[in-house]
């Protein structure tokens, strides 16, 4: 294992098994925001967790602005950890924004990454004429000058309204506190990079199997993004949850590992 990756993304391994599965968070998110699920998986397989640079514990010092002003950046990461760890043929599980970065790791290297699990997947977040990705452009704009002007009176907005539930429940104070604890400015450009990203162009060319799970009302991705990711990634099936929010691992943790399991199985 190459050390200065492993304390870079800050990764940890956990669990039995032959078969590799990798858990990679959100934006703003860590890697302990899988611990309501991962227990139902360590005893069969092997899990690999990690922080994005910026993100959780991960070594802050290694953040470049200019290798992370694109989602490839944090894809060559992917690639990273994986090729450190002397891995291959893993199941990469990637809540929203990470499913593209699984998803361009997985097109540059499928010798690595054989099968991809989207929780809340979006290739694009912006409305077009011809395509509605949930947000208009004034609404990210304004979402940025918010993180600029008052980070935690956005962290405060976001949570409740991505999990779709009350400020007081517990599971969103604890988000919100997640989403705290990064660093503002990183923070603010991986949101920019992710909510302006558009990465439609790239899902003809994924040969990966993988498996689309949407929740049925998420305030962050319509639930017809999810047909449009169906109807555009040739060897891939749809899952649409009986849930809502955009956190289905936190707000709805059983569900979410019967819909998994029943994939990997």
């Amino acid at each position: 294992m190459e050390k200065n990756i492993i304390k870079r993304n800050n990764v940890n391994v956990v669990g039995n098994g032959d078969k590799v599965l990798v858990f990679a968070h959100g934006f703003g998110c860590e890697q302990g925001m899988w611990r309501y699920i991962l227990p139902a998986f360590t005893h069969d397989y092997q899990v690999v967790l990690f922080d994005y640079v910026g993100s959780g514990n991960s070594d802050v010092s290694a953040y470049d602005p200019e290798k992370y002003n694109q989602l490839e950046g944090y894809a060559q990461d992917v690639i990273d950890v994986i090729e450190s760890l002397a891995l291959s043929d893993v199941t990469f599980v990637g809540h929203s924004v990470s499913s593209m970065i699984g998803l361009l790791a997985a097109n540059a290297r499928p010798d690595l990454i054989t099968d991809l699990i989207m929780i809340g997947p979006s290739p694009c977040y912006l409305n077009t004429t011809d395509y509605q990705g949930g947000f208009d452009e004034a609404d990210i704009t304004d979402m940025l000058e918010m993180m600029e002007m008052n980070f935690e009176g956005w962290a405060s907005y976001m949570a409740p309204m991505a999990m779709e539930a009350s400020p007081d429940e517990e599971k969103v104070r604890d988000l919100e506190s997640t989403f705290v604890s990064n660093e503002p400015g990183i923070a603010r450009q991986f949101a920019e990079v992710t909510f302006f990203s558009d990465y439609r162009h790239i899902l003809p060319e994924s040969d990966v199997k993988t498996l689309i799970l949407q929740c049925a009302q998420d305030s962050i991705v319509p639930v017809e993004v999810g047909y449009y990711l169906k109807d555009h990634l040739k060897n891939s099936e749809l899952f649409v949850m009986e849930t809502k929010g955009h956190y289905p691992h936190i707000s709805q943790p059983e569900k979410t590992i019967e819909a998994i399991r029943a994939y990997i199985a």
